[in-house]
């Protein structure tokens, strides 16, 4: 549905861009086959979340992975907020480097490494924290050097240890 001023909107006229996009969330043209929008505001518990993301990532999806995070970070206890916001980051952070944008690519991957850090020693519902920032670390410094976007698919983390 369209607004008066050709905005898409939802059917409670709330914005929303209902343009397809493709695996790594860029939009196409109105009427192109796109991949399927992950619903937003969907309440998982962390297992189902970290289960989706990893199957987005692993399928090289990892804008969409960022959407699952993105529900746990706005529906999760405050405690963790952190925690998902910067697995999000990461997400995000893969998204850039894979389009080709090395450098919001880096300044995601460090940005969402630092927001997981504190939660290395406690593994939270299993999830490598201290490996993943290390990853991100690791990726954000080669993306300078990288002559081409990196394959999303096989750059994907592994997010338990």
């Amino acid at each position: 549905m369209r607004g008066r001023n050709g905005r898409d909107r939802d059917p409670e006229g709330k914005a929303r861009n209902a343009r397809p996009r493709d695996g790594l969330g860029r939009p196409l043209p109105y009427g192109a086959d796109g991949v399927a929008r992950q619903p937003e505001g969907v309440v998982r518990t962390p297992d189902e979340t970290l289960r989706e993301a990893q199957r987005l990532l692993d399928a090289g999806m990892p804008f969409h992975a960022h959407e699952v995070f993105e529900d746990a970070w706005k529906s999760g206890p405050e405690a963790e907020r952190a925690l998902w916001r910067g697995l999000a980051q990461l997400a995000v952070g893969l998204t850039h480097a894979a389009r080709g944008n090395a450098s919001g690519g880096a300044t995601l991957l460090l940005r969402g490494a630092g927001g997981i850090e504190p939660y290395a020693k406690e593994h939270p519902y299993g999830i490598d924290a201290a490996g993943l920032a290390a990853w991100a670390r690791e990726l954000a410094e080669h993306l300078g050097r990288l002559p081409e976007p990196v394959p999303a698919a096989g750059s994907a983390p592994r997010l338990r240890g």
